[in-house]
């Protein structure tokens, strides 16, 4: 059982260690940025993250909202 846990530890600590190489081994190194919205060939295709799409779709509805407020208090 021990002996288990041992080589489990052993195979997490080589695989943290591959993992990090690029890190510690380049100046300024750091992981890369998986986001969508950082992507540059995803940017090309017109996709976006989730929380841009939101954010997008609220303001180009905020004016819409606004003037049927102004609208319904003008009448």
């Amino acid at each position: 059982m021990l002996e288990t846990i041992l080589i489990s530890m052993l195979i997490v600590a080589i695989c943290t260690a591959l993992l990090a190489v690029r890190i510690l081994l380049k100046k300024d190194g750091r992981f890369p940025d998986m986001h969508v919205g950082d992507n540059p060939a995803m940017r090309k295709r017109g996709v976006k993250c989730v929380q841009a799409q939101d954010r997008e779709a609220r303001t180009k509805a905020s004016p819409k909202i606004r003037e049927f407020a102004l609208n319904g208090q003008k009448k």
